[in-house]
């Protein structure tokens, strides 16, 4: 059984971690990965407000896409 490893009492890891699997970790090793699989967007506070859901912002933003190309095909047939 592996020794116990005495920290200070300011330390906040939970005491059922143990420090010695945690030495070795390599500070954003998978930020790439998780990068190129998201699309994350910072709202304004004014638009988060007015936004509450991303449901709410999806269904705007599928309403404002409608319009630009339906703007763009009715200019198309001019």
């Amino acid at each position: 059984m592996k020794d116990k490893i005495e920290t200070p009492l300011d330390d906040d890891l939970r005491p059922e971690y143990d420090e010695t699997v945690l030495k070795d970790g390599v500070r954003g090793k998978y930020v790439a990965r998780y990068r190129s699989g998201t699309n994350l967007v910072l709202l304004a506070p004014d638009v988060a407000a007015a936004f509450p859901t991303s449901e709410s912002v999806n269904e705007v933003l599928r309403m404002v896409i409608k319009v630009a190309q339906h703007s763009t095909a009715a200019a198309e047939t001019r």
